[in-house]
């Protein structure tokens, strides 16, 4: 996900987006250790995006 696309939403579809890809990431951590994954950047690149969308969503609540 880009930043362009995380700063244009809202703080509520933000949040949502938020715990949907945190499910997401410890979804794929589980798979990983059951059985190898066949690209593991997938997981730095979910990592990245959580802490992308944790920057914007702090950013917007200081702002409110």
């Amino acid at each position: 996900m880009k930043n362009q696309e995380i700063n244009e939403m809202a703080a509520k579809d933000l949040q949502e987006r938020l715990e949907a890809e945190k499910q997401n990431l410890n979804r794929m951590k589980m798979n990983h250790v059951i059985s190898p994954l066949e690209n593991t950047s997938n997981i730095k690149k979910a990592k990245t995006d959580i802490a992308r969308m944790m920057r914007v969503l702090a950013e917007k609540s200081k702002q409110n």
